[in-house]
């Protein structure tokens, strides 16, 4: 097989190259591990910039967000059992982001790349990238018994942290920075209306709480637990209990609980890799990067970095340039940095940390009374939340 752009993982980031590139009139064939129902299956998270939603509008795939979608214009930070509202509109001048789920986002996709008869292999075994370091790379995977080979000009690495792509690597040629820190997120999933129309993050004594939502009717919940708890020691009433504990009495009182149809417990970590370029092979989202979900910057850091490949490629047939390509590591790290550094500064100062003590709590409510009464704190929170502008040099 002969393609122009090989992607590999059809996650939101490889599906929305995939999406940009035919737009542009530029082949693409994106190759899988799981299969389709896996990559729907993943409960991801749901909050998008606006930066996100100008880019899937530009995909051609935006319509069922702006009829599902839920824009919010604030946040509400809650600490010493008040809640205190950021009004992201009004600090910065007009923006907002949206609520509607990773995998609607997925979904949306999927079908656009179905609509046009594009190609994807799902359930690609033993996917392997070859000489992406010369003229013609090749990625070669194993399907219904046999062994398939990929020539193109380029790869993408799509495929998460876990991915073929950054694992083949050369060591020497890639420098990794990592935190992980020492608790996790225990989230469950509910039919019930949210308890608040915004999102609520929580500062307490007994741990950070959020409270989210994937629509008017579906909500998320999440509470920090230690690293070696076990969803099997959490029943949904336990849950319930110690959310409410974590909550203002308003929200407590409020809260409408039900059934969980998902739980689960996610680790926290930073991580990114530098370079993102090796060749005519490159890294995009959660293979060059993770960031704690406490900023809601995952997904949108992913699609960042779609946009900025997107066009490096496009500009590279189309204009016989190679500017974009040579500059495209540089411009994603640097936008990547400044988001780790906002969600590692917001994880901390959210979340109860072993060595915290009441010294470290009462400084925690220290910065966030100051956060909320200082119009430049909370402007500069803003302004990270809804996302910072794309850098083009």
């Amino acid at each position: 097989m002969r393609t122009q752009v090989a992607i590999i993982g059809a996650g939101p980031s490889g599906l929305l190259l995939g999406q940009l590139l035919h737009k542009a009139g530029v082949d693409a064939v994106i190759v899988e591990r799981k299969s389709a129902d896996y990559v729907l299956g993943r409960i991801r998270a749901g909050v998008l910039e606006q930066i996100t939603m100008d880019l899937l509008d530009e995909a051609g795939v935006g319509a069922r967000m702006h009829v599902e979608g839920l824009i919010h214009d604030g946040i509400n930070l809650l600490f010493k059992g008040q809640r205190h509202r950021i009004d992201m509109r009004e600090l910065t001048g007009g923006s907002k982001v949206m609520v509607y789920g990773q995998t609607e986002v997925t979904h949306d996709l999927m079908n656009a790349r179905q609509a046009a008869g594009l190609t994807t292999v799902y359930e690609a075994g033993n996917v392997s990238v070859h000489d992406f370091d010369g003229a013609r790379p090749t990625v070669r995977y194993e399907k219904d018994g046999q062994t398939h080979e990929i020539e193109c000009d380029f790869i993408a690495g799509c495929d998460g942290y876990h991915g073929v792509s950054r694992a083949s690597v050369p060591a020497s040629a890639l420098r990794t920075y990592e935190k992980v820190y020492p608790f996790g997120w225990l989230g469950i999933m509910v039919d019930a209306p949210p308890v608040a129309h915004e999102l609520i993050y929580a500062n307490s004594q007994r741990g950070f709480a959020l409270c989210s939502m994937r629509s008017t009717h579906r909500s998320r919940y999440y509470l920090q637990c230690s690293m070696d708890e076990k969803v099997a020691n959490w029943s949904d009433e336990a849950f319930w209990n110690e959310l409410r504990l974590r909550l203002d009495p308003e929200a407590a009182e409020h809260l409408v609980t039900g059934p969980s149809i998902e739980k689960s417990i996610a680790p926290l970590r930073s991580f990114v890799a530098e370079p993102m370029r090796f060749g005519r092979l490159f890294l995009a989202g959660d293979a060059a990067h993770i960031v704690p979900p406490t900023g809601a910057k995952g997904l949108n850091l992913a699609t960042s970095d779609v946009s900025y490949l997107s066009k490096a490629l496009i500009e590279f047939y189309k204009e016989k340039s190679s500017v974009g390509i040579d500059h495209y590591s540089d411009h994603c790290l640097r936008r990547v940095w400044k988001a780790a550094r906002f969600s590692w500064w917001f994880t901390s100062l959210m979340h109860k940390f072993p060595d915290t003590g009441e010294f470290g709590q009462k400084i925690q409510e220290a910065e966030l009374d100051y956060l909320v009464h200082s119009r430049a704190a909370s402007t500069a929170l803003a302004e990270n939340y809804v996302g910072l502008p794309m850098e083009t040099n």
